[in-house]
């Protein structure tokens, strides 16, 4: 159990000390983005693109059914509708044609030449079949390479020994919209690069990149384009969200899952349409229609999850489940609920006929990409980087491979482990109020390497619960911090009816957030984790 004996009571003055010192030596500004020329193979992939281009030749692309792909497909799209030069744009399905560009898309492609964007770098077979049929294929892409590459005429990926950009904790569609940066000046064409930041920095949060360096400055940026771009999809999520100012967890928890949902239920093609629609009209439709598919994807996690935490034993240092019949489209999340509940790493396989494949989630400091591949010999496939992965084996493995795997990460630190979603300290009640709300925006946008600061509240004298919502599935609870407090505190825990025994002390933690309803603005204290000791 944590100890919370040494936790610092924080001020604003305190406060605003620690948040600053996180950006103390990394905080970019726009004009600072390493120059993207400095990408492995950006050059030569920009000048074949302008010369397909000059030549009239056929050129495909081939995306990802996540938000990094559906989003790197939407902005090479919206560029070369703008030179204007026509391309297919395919993002393959996610149950009938598999990841990436593989031997499956192949067969669909017509073309002289392909584009990879957010995948490809494991694509040794899809790349032999191009070289047989005279395709010239560039892969751009972000994932950790493996030791041996595939045959394309270009890579471009950060990731690789030979690349000398000098921050290569970027997703897909920056390595997309960097390259497409090289290929304006190579084409001279007048095109602004900044209009697609706010397609980038979905992208970006979504993904789970490091929200520092340069990504923090073009989440900034792009966030500030999402709330007053005419982009069509843009006007749609600012009505959908009904804020002022859009924020980073905005988008990762209400944004995302929406246009993640088409590639887990269905075709991820509906997600690009939406984020491509020239219309207002055909951009509500599509977005219709990804809500519909969230609600679907909500039921199905949620009894996945259920059936999921029985079957997970919680003595393994690696949550390892798998089942025959689970829905392939939410294995990702399910896993990500796992790593909540038990604070492990896990891995989630649904299996048909035979053949189990998967996602991985982690935590705290450990690189699941690198247990995996120490892991890799009971594997047919897999790939991805330290927070998330796939993988693809036979059902007939799967108890070898859980095994070894629960080996090698027993063998891990166990600090390693620690979630880095730790408490920062503890704020007085009087503290809590519009100004610490202002100070905690200062250091927005928050998500993966600059996290919204967590607080501790410890035995608080719980004085009344009540719950809330359509259902009453929330809980509201008025505690007071410390005996001789004045100011009482409400605490809100969303989705969970909670219950204390009288006499009860709530021990937890908690975030600071706006709360926006019925045009009244409101400080919020989110509980993140109840602490029963």
């Amino acid at each position: 159990m944590q100890i919370f004996d040494e936790v610092p009571i924080l001020d604003k003055s305190a406060l605003f000390k620690l948040l600053s010192q996180r950006f103390e030596s990394d905080e970019k500004k726009l004009s600072q983005i390493p120059n993207p020329e400095l990408l492995h193979d950006a050059n030569r992939a920009a000048k074949k693109i302008a010369d397909a281009i000059r030549e009239k030749k056929k050129i495909a692309l081939v995306g990802d059914y996540d938000v990094d792909g559906v989003t790197s497909t939407a902005i090479m799209v919206e560029f070369f509708r703008q030179i204007p030069y026509p391309i297919e744009a395919i993002i393959p399905n996610r149950f009938s044609d598999g990841y990436g560009v593989s031997p499956n898309i192949l067969k669909k492609v017509d073309a002289e030449l392909i584009i990879t964007v957010d995948n490809g770098i494991s694509a040794i077979e899809a790349a032999d079949i191009c070289q047989e049929r005279g395709i010239e294929l560039i892969i751009t892409d972000h994932h950790t390479p493996p030791k041996i590459l595939p045959c394309a005429y270009a890579i471009v990926n950060p990731k690789l020994s030979t690349c000398s950009y000098p921050f290569e904790e970027i997703c897909g569609a920056q390595v997309a919209w960097l390259l497409l940066g090289v290929v304006k000046k190579e084409l001279n064409l007048f095109i602004d690069m900044k209009e697609f930041l706010d397609l980038l920095a979905i992208a970006i949060i979504a993904d789970i990149m490091p929200l520092t360096n340069i990504n923090r400055a073009i989440v900034k940026e792009g966030l500030k384009i999402l709330a007053t771009s005419s982009r069509p999809s843009c006007i749609i999520i600012r009505d959908f969200l009904n804020k002022s100012s859009i924020t980073s967890e905005d988008i990762a928890f209400q944004v995302a899952p929406r246009i993640n949902s088409a590639g887990r239920l269905e075709d991820a093609k509906i997600a690009l349409e939406f984020l491509t629609a020239q219309s207002i009209d055909i951009a509500y439709e599509k977005f219709e229609k990804l809500n519909t598919l969230n609600e679907l994807r909500r039921n199905v996690e949620a009894q996945t999850t259920i059936e999921a935490l029985e079957l997970a034993n919680n003595d393994d240092a690696l949550i390892v489940v798998a089942k025959d019949g689970w829905h392939e489209g939410v294995a990702g999340i399910v896993a990500a609920r796992l790593v909540e509940h038990f604070s492990k790493p896990a891995i989630v396989l649904t299996i048909k006929e035979g053949i189990a494949k998967g996602s991985a989630r982690s935590i705290g400091n450990i690189n699941i990409y690198e247990l995996i591949k120490n892991n890799s010999s009971f594997l047919t496939k897999f790939g991805g980087h330290k927070m998330a992965a796939g993988l693809g084996l036979r059902e007939q493995d799967i108890d070898f491979f859980k095994n070894a795997i629960n080996k090698s990460a027993s063998r891990l630190d166990s600090n390693d482990f620690i979630s880095l979603d730790e408490v920062i300290g503890i704020i007085p009640s009087s503290e809590i109020d519009f100004e610490i709300l202002n100070l905690l925006e200062y250091f927005e946008p928050y998500g993966e390497a600059n996290l919204r600061p967590s607080f501790l509240i410890k035995d608080a004298e719980i004085l009344e619960i009540s719950y809330f919502g359509k259902d009453k599935s929330h809980s509201k609870i008025r505690v007071r911090q410390l005996t001789h407090d004045k100011k009482i505190i409400e605490l809100v825990l969303f989705k969970k009816v909670i219950q204390f025994p009288k006499e009860k002390k709530l021990t937890c933690s908690y975030k600071i957030a706006k709360n926006e309803y019925n045009n009244a603005v409101s400080v919020q204290l989110i509980i993140n984790k109840i602490y029963d000791y």
